[in-house]
């Protein structure tokens, strides 16, 4: 009884064991694979994003690739549009100038679900591809949905700036912008001036806006319960020139009966 009741003892001991490791492995692949709260590292102090992985789940999992394999540590902000974004994921300073381009996974499928109100990170993508986004995203300075809500498809917006994190993402906009040639004519700099500018003054690393890093903080699916995001309400409005074009149609119907009825006519003499 007394070995059967130790057997009994080490069997539950290790049930339990092998349930607490096997919790554990689960949570950190959890951790690594479904992210929803991150935190933006930055110079100018760091501010928490969260993801929308049940609403834009293309989009977190893609972002997430790109976030667990380190490709935004170092990263800038190359693009800064007063009163409408700031924009970054695509390049890199690794020491020395030019800059580096980020290697793109493959494109995500487009989840135009909620609006491109202020405070909201979205993904950038070409002009003639509404499927094109890949590793570049922006910051919604104020409210674009009029502008962006439906143009090339809808932007996907994909999380939200939480806390005070927007005060952080007003100060990279405020900072003086030069162009750099392209795709780099709007370029933010930090402790750069005009008179450097004109110097010639080299732009090292102290003076990009960088992105040091994107980390995980939370990877619980649900930490966006509390939030209510605005609903891109303007995506499946037809557009106006579509109404011209229904009007447009039903005229030419209009045209083709009174040519098949005039036909007619000219059939019976």
């Amino acid at each position: 009884m007394r070995l059967s009741n130790q057997f009994s003892s080490s069997a539950k001991w290790l049930k339990h064991t092998v349930s607490a490791v096997c919790w554990g492995a689960g949570l950190f692949i959890a951790q690594v694979a479904s992210a929803t709260t991150v935190q933006f590292q930055t110079p100018l102090g760091d501010f928490e994003v969260n993801l929308f992985d049940k609403a834009t789940p293309k989009t977190v999992e893609n972002f997430l690739a790109y976030v667990n394999a380190n490709a935004y540590m170092n990263t800038i902000i190359h693009r800064s549009v007063s009163g409408f974004v700031v924009q970054g994921g695509g390049f890199k300073y690794a020491g020395e100038l030019p800059l580096v381009a980020i290697t793109q996974n493959a494109k995500v499928t487009n989840e135009p679900v909620y609006s491109n109100v202020r405070g909201t990170i979205a993904m950038a993508k070409l002009g003639t591809d509404a499927n094109s986004a890949t590793n570049q995203w922006f910051f919604n300075l104020v409210d674009n949905s009029g502008n962006l809500d439906k143009q090339n498809g809808g932007f996907t917006v994909f999380g939200q700036v939480t806390g005070n994190g927007m005060a952080i993402v007003d100060a990279m906009a405020a900072l003086n912008r030069f162009n750099m040639g392209s795709p780099f004519d709007s370029i933010p700099l930090r402790n750069y001036t005009a008179a450097d500018n004109t110097n010639k003054v080299p732009v090292t690393g102290d003076h990009f806006m960088l992105i040091q890093n994107i980390v995980v903080l939370n990877a619980d699916p649900d930490t966006a319960a509390n939030l209510n995001p605005t609903k891109n309400t303007l995506i499946n409005e037809p557009d106006k020139k579509d109404g011209g074009g229904g009007m447009g149609l039903i005229s030419l119907l209009m045209l083709g009966l009174l040519a098949l009825a005039r036909k007619s006519l000219l059939n019976r003499k």
